[in-house]
């Protein structure tokens, strides 16, 4: 199996009855042969790669630290084996995803776990608790 590769520019993308229609604007210079060939209606597996201006691709969690961060430390609090990691590490008894929000804004000393996105101090904080939370799930 050959696989055809270029590079493309987002430029729109709309919903239609049938799903999204993404539009990639492509350098004439790069537009493959076979692609031009194809059928409209060919069905494509696709698998793109965002990249930079160095033309490495990018790492999303580091592009937004803050979001990710939110959205990880949401994930931990619905998890019963960080439940059993508090209570093994911290000896603090948690049963719920409730009990392991508070005990968690209170470990890092913010008012919601939505301020990780932008106090990077309380992120510092959270992401070293994830390393271990992640190091004693692997025991």
């Amino acid at each position: 199996m050959e696989t055809i590769q270029f590079e493309g520019v987002k430029t729109g993308l709309r919903q239609s009855k049938e799903g999204y229609n993404l539009t990639l604007a492509v350098h004439p210079d790069d537009l493959p042969d076979d692609l031009m060939r194809d059928f409209v209606g060919s069905r494509y597996m696709v698998v793109m790669v965002r990249i930079g201006d160095d033309e490495q691709p990018l790492n999303r969690e580091h592009e937004f630290p803050g979001d990710n961060a939110v959205k990880m430390a949401g994930m931990v609090c619905r998890d019963p084996e960080f439940w059993a990691f508090i209570a093994d590490t911290q000896g603090d008894e948690v049963s719920s995803e409730t009990e392991s929000a508070q005990w968690l804004c209170v470990f890092l000393d913010i008012e919601s776990r939505k301020e990780l996105k932008t106090n990077s101090e309380a992120r510092e904080l959270f992401i070293k608790l994830k390393k271990g939370f992640d190091k004693w799930k692997a025991n």
